[in-house]
């Protein structure tokens, strides 16, 4: 069972799932706003936060996520995008809609997979020789999150994510690892926000390219003035968007 937070007020329920290196408290100040409509629920990933020592695979964590959030509209940011885009093809029943920030079906193509999962597992290595700390200062410090400003609560939120955590989510949760999805996303017949960075054009490319795949029922919005992690870059324009798609396509009670 993964770790979760309800903040209860309103009636209809929202998932929120988070990316790598993170927790459920990256959503901390967009999930108030949020819940003074909906119900929310946060889940901590496995090797992250609250869910630390859990260890599972891909497909086993997208159903987990799917357990522990029930029949809701499901929020996924990259990492956490990527799994809830996974549950809503195994249990299309539990995702009434879909939010989509920064994330992907996977990698086609087998030798691109092939070599993401071995610099994944480099990687993975990497953060337990050098510590939790050390490589989230790395981590945070590549371009995509160059206009990235992370609030106090998430920082040290991930500062207390041990290396063997992240180390463990990255060898199993990776985008290398992943089947890729592509070829299957015509299947999802819910409403799909796909929302990226304006200023990140690999993952607006790539939101693009899934809106065409998925078919009518799916849009795209590319947010200015952000990179990859545009929901905490720009919270009260992706609130607002979220709020909208919302209303449109209200969860079922």
């Amino acid at each position: 069972m993964l770790h979760r937070v309800f903040d209860w007020r309103g009636p209809d329920r929202l998932v929120l799932v988070h990316g790598f290196t993170q927790t459920l408290h990256s959503w901390d100040r967009l999930a108030l706003p949020l819940a003074e409509t909906f119900q929310v629920v946060r889940v901590d990933l496995p090797g992250h936060g609250g869910s630390g020592t859990v260890e599972m695979s891909f497909e086993d964590t997208a159903a987990a996520i799917g357990d522990a959030g029930g029949t809701a509209t499901y929020v996924g940011y990259s990492m956490g995008g990527r799994l809830c885009l996974r549950l809503a093809i195994d249990r299309p029943e539990l995702v009434q809609a879909l939010v989509l920030v920064g994330a992907s079906p996977g990698l086609a193509d087998g030798a691109e997979r092939a070599a993401r999962q071995e610099a994944d597992a480099a990687l993975a290595a990497d953060i337990e020789r050098a510590g939790t700390a050390a490589f989230l200062e790395r981590w945070m410090a590549q371009p995509m999150f160059a206009t990235l400003r992370p609030q106090p609560e998430d920082v040290a939120a991930r500062l207390e994510n041990t290396s063997s955590g992240l180390a463990s989510a990255l060898r199993r949760l990776g985008t290398g690892v992943q089947e890729p999805l592509w070829d299957r996303l015509d299947e999802l017949t819910m409403p799909v926000l796909a929302i990226a960075g304006q200023d990140d054009p690999r993952y607006a490319h790539i939101a693009e390219e899934m809106a065409d795949a998925i078919g009518a029922n799916a849009q795209v919005v590319a947010l200015a003035g952000a990179r990859h992690a545009a929901h905490l870059e720009r919270p009260v324009s992706f609130h607002r968007l979220l709020a909208a798609f919302l209303v449109l396509h209200p969860p079922t009670p």
